[in-house]
């Protein structure tokens, strides 16, 4: 377990099976975490069934899921992951989602994130941590640019959500620019 003061990212368990299936068949969950794309829901039991054994068997060498909990109470709140993870490049991609929307704005994600990042240039050694999202989220845009993401590129027109089309946001973080925004610090008061 990763311990923050709001959230600890811990293993998956088989009691958050519930939860996620709720989260995957909830609408506004899946538009601010996919932007509406039909691959992530509505899914079945069985579906989410499948995903969550696949990922109780990921080898943390290449990817791992963890389950973000609130540190009060002890309540699964969302998903964190790293994947693709690439030892010789020293690089990995990462996700958040918080699926429960009461914890929406509060910290939590950015929280989980921060600790994620602690664990993947701390424990693991990595160099760089990708990841990416719609240029619609704006909330998620400023939470990556506040942990020192820097924005690398993006993919015009590649995520249509309605009628609208918006472009997909690359990010990137250096270990070294981790260092630099002081990360202990960050993960210490959120």
């Amino acid at each position: 377990m990763i311990d923050g003061t709001l959230v600890r990212l811990r293993a998956l368990r088989a009691e958050d099976l519930d939860a996620q299936l709720r989260w995957r068949n909830d609408p506004e969950v899946v538009h601010w975490a996919t932007g509406g794309h039909p691959h992530f829901g509505p899914v079945t039991r069985e579906a989410v069934e499948r995903f969550h054994e696949a990922r109780l068997r990921e080898d943390p060498r290449d990817g791992a899921t963890f389950t973000v909990e609130e540190l009060d109470g002890g309540r699964p709140i969302g998903m964190a992951d790293y994947r693709d993870l690439d030892p010789f490049a020293g690089r990995a991609t990462v996700g958040i989602t918080i699926g429960e929307r009461d914890r929406w704005g509060g910290g939590y994600g950015s929280e989980a994130l921060r600790l994620l990042l602690g664990h993947l240039f701390g424990a693991c050694g990595l160099r760089r941590v990708e990841l990416d999202t719609w240029s619609g989220n704006e909330r998620a845009l400023r939470a990556f640019r506040r942990l020192g993401f820097v924005e690398e590129g993006r993919r015009r027109a590649s995520v249509r959500v309605g009628d609208r089309l918006y472009d997909t946001v690359e990010f990137g973080i250096l270990r070294e620019e981790w260092e630099a925004a002081g990360s202990g610090a960050l993960l210490q008061h959120p």
